[in-house]
């Protein structure tokens, strides 16, 4: 009879195992498959965030590390290609730079476009009117401040190189 209960309690303590483990295992499954969607307290099932994101992710592994928000991504800056405004191209390596460099110089649609001659790395991009240029990038005015200059190194010398063509065109004429 003690071997008769011995196998009973084994029977029972290994299908209690099985029981627990297959409920630990499509626990996991469950939320490897659907992350964030076991929230009780929710209408409906899903965590609710007090800021919505307005721009969901397809990837329900990804973990959101910046936050733009919308009066950011939306904000209009006047930009005046007749006055005093430059556009100074700040180059970030390996981030697609070059081709947008391009496209300001050949696919924006502008009173006066770009002029790029066949065989040249520059193109001359001067104001309506006046043979001054309103882009301040590699592809219109070279490395003038260094090869991949960064931020602080173009705050200082943007204002020096520009001035020095403005002074180099009023002595031409």
């Amino acid at each position: 009879m003690n071997h008769i209960g011995r196998n009973m309690v084994e029977r029972t303590s290994k299908f209690l195992f099985i029981v627990v483990g297959s409920v630990l295992f499509m626990l996991i499954l469950y939320q490897y498959v659907a992350p964030g969607m076991m929230n009780f307290g929710s209408p409906h099932g899903y965590i609710v965030e007090d800021d919505a994101d307005i721009f969901p992710t397809p990837d329900p592994h990804y973990v959101k590390k910046y936050y733009f928000p919308v009066r950011d991504l939306e904000r209009t800056v006047d930009f005046d290609i007749k006055g005093d405004d430059v556009i100074v191209f700040l180059h970030i390596q390996k981030t697609g730079g070059t081709t947008f460099g391009r496209h300001l110089v050949q696919n924006v649609r502008l009173e006066v476009p770009c002029d790029c001659r066949p065989g040249q790395k520059k193109c001359t991009c001067y104001r309506p009117n006046r043979k001054e240029t309103w882009l301040f990038s590699r592809f219109s005015t070279g490395w003038s401040c260094g090869l991949h200059a960064d931020w602080t190194e173009l705050i200082n010398c943007v204002p020096t190189v520009l001035n020095k063509k403005e002074n180099k065109l009023k002595n031409l004429r």
